[in-house]
């Protein structure tokens, strides 16, 4: 007779999910035991790096990735990874393991007593199988959740002792066949409401379109694209987007919505139709009160996500696949004439007076030494802005950032995204606040030999808190610089080369020649001045 162990294996090799994140504990090694040789074990060395680097990989490589946590500690640890995978919309399984089902009861030591309750509401489903015969189907169950739209990370609770449990024949073959499931998400619009929303864009005096996180991550892509070129409206991103979703230096592109009520629908006044396509409406922070839309604006907001639509504060919604829903939009509007160019001056900042780089001056020498086909990933939140001055990226899964506004997600999720999307060189920008929340990834990165390239623009501040405190009135509030950080000396512990670029020609050389090489990751730490975002 097989044993739940096996058959689980067989649910993950009948996935394509042979790659495991992870931090083991005690309760964690009956899973592992005797662990099979056509799987992977990536070791974290904190839960929320192990899940920010099982989210990299999944939104890289379109997958589904999975996540091995110890117990109830290890969850908690996690959360905020998790929560940050949820805003990402990203198909992850994560497993935890649980005490002895026959010392549940009595709460031995390391029993998670409220499994399913703890990691509510970050995730879409959370699961412990009543019998050990059942984790089979249940893991099953588990991925066919996290796939299905909008996608998200789900949780099991697995104890310890079922692994090695027998499974009558029928109970195993229960298993395979939840496994070998099948399941297509394209629900496609009616006829009747492609034609209404083609014929409300042809009738609008001044449409436009504003694009989000899952034009990217859907793969409507080219389908948007081709929407903006035949009708030639103007494009907006919607405001801090994860994903770049329309190329950036494309004529019909107008640029970034700002994330705040007021600001927000000043920018969209002078239209009188607003197209969302797989955003939010809107993501805003902070708040900044004013009218969502300008007086006269209708909005229609086309998404895979339900929830999204119920909860937008303004507009129509048509909940469907993204891709066959704008290829029928193209399919019933005519081509339009030649559109209006935005105009476009790249603005330049010169280094200061000691030769520290502006952030703009060394995201241009980055992005000057990264190669064409770079996998972008971002966290430096006060720099976004000349991040996309610089990069321009023009190109589908191109970037990844965090949509749930914490931080800890660059660092890890470069590795991960590197592990997943081997064929690219993945960059990862980010900033010497941001990279302690997850620098144990550094370890990773050199104990896998995972050919990382890190930029840390450092500036010894939380520099996106310092423009919260301005907005906020808030000037005084302790806790927003970080004076004596040495990230080099940090990396070289963790096995990571590094080095101090001087000058933006020493900078793009030395991004040229890490990008280029696969022996490992690479550590460049560059003095910026400090450039607070505006509304």
């Amino acid at each position: 007779m097989r044993t739940v162990r096996e058959s689980i294996l067989d649910v993950l090799r009948a996935r394509g999910i042979t790659t495991v994140f992870g931090n083991p504990g005690s309760t964690e090694l009956p899973m592992l035991k005797r662990f099979p040789e056509d799987f992977r074990y990536v070791l974290g060395l904190q839960e929320a790096v192990v899940v920010g680097m099982a989210d990299g990989f999944a939104l890289a490589s379109r997958t589904t990735s999975l996540v091995n946590l110890h117990t109830g500690p290890g969850t908690g640890n996690a959360m905020g990874a998790i929560l940050n995978a949820r805003a990402n919309r990203t198909p992850m399984v994560v497993t935890a393991g649980q005490q002895v089902r026959a010392m549940l009861t009595m709460e031995a030591l390391l029993s998670n007593p409220q499994a399913t309750l703890l990691p509510q509401p970050a995730v879409k489903w959370a699961y412990e199988p009543p019998r050990p015969a059942d984790a089979p189907a249940a893991l099953a169950r588990a991925v066919q959740i996290a796939e299905t739209p909008p996608h998200g990370p789900v949780f099991l609770s697995l104890p310890m002792d079922d692994f090695d449990a027998e499974l009558t024949e029928q109970e195993d073959r229960a298993g395979q066949a939840a496994a070998a499931r099948r399941i297509t998400h394209a629900a496609a619009p009616d006829a009747a409401t492609v034609a209404g929303l083609a014929d409300r864009i042809s009738r609008a005096r001044s449409a436009v379109l504003v694009v989000g996180d899952d034009v990217d991550a859907s793969g409507a892509w080219d389908a948007v694209l081709a929407l903006a070129e035949r009708t030639g409206l103007p494009v907006w991103a919607a405001p801090v987007s994860a994903r770049v979703s329309f190329p950036r230096s494309h004529p019909q592109f107008r640029g970034d919505l700002a994330p705040a009520i007021g600001p927000l629908g000043r920018q969209l006044e002078g239209h009188d139709l607003v197209v969302v396509i797989g955003a939010p409406v809107f993501r805003y922070y902070p708040y900044i009160p004013g009218a969502h839309l300008p007086e006269g604006t209708e909005l229609v907001l086309l998404t895979r996500d339900a929830e999204e639509a119920a909860r937008a504060p303004v507009g129509d919604a048509v909940v469907a696949d993204l891709a066959l829903t704008v290829r029928a939009l193209v399919e019933r509007l005519p081509a339009a004439g030649a559109p209006v160019p935005a105009p476009h001056e790249q603005v330049r900042f010169p280094e200061a007076a000691d030769g520290t780089l502006t952030p703009l001056a060394a995201l241009t020498a980055i992005a000057q030494g990264a190669p064409e086909n770079t996998l972008w990933v971002n966290e430096s939140p006060s720099n976004v802005p000349q991040f996309h001055e610089a990069t321009r990226i023009g190109t589908p899964d191109s970037y990844l950032f965090s949509a749930g506004g914490g931080l800890g997600f660059g660092a890890a999720a470069a590795v991960g995204a590197q592990l997943g999307a081997p064929h690219r060189p993945v960059v990862c920008v980010i900033g010497d606040g941001s990279i302690h929340y997850a620098v144990q990834a550094l370890w990773t990165a050199a104990a896998y030999k995972v050919p990382v390239t890190f930029v840390v623009l450092s500036n010894a501040k939380y520099a996106i808190l310092h423009w919260f405190a301005q907005l906020e009135h808030a000037q005084g509030a302790p806790g927003l610089d970080i004076p004596g950080l040495d990230v080099t000396a940090v990396a070289d512990g963790y096995g990571v080369r590094t080095h101090r670029a001087q000058g933006a020609g020493e900078l793009t050389k030395l991004v040229r020649d890490a990008a280029a090489q696969q022996d490992g990751p690479v550590l460049i730490d560059v003095p910026v001045t400090t450039e607070l975002p505006s509304l």
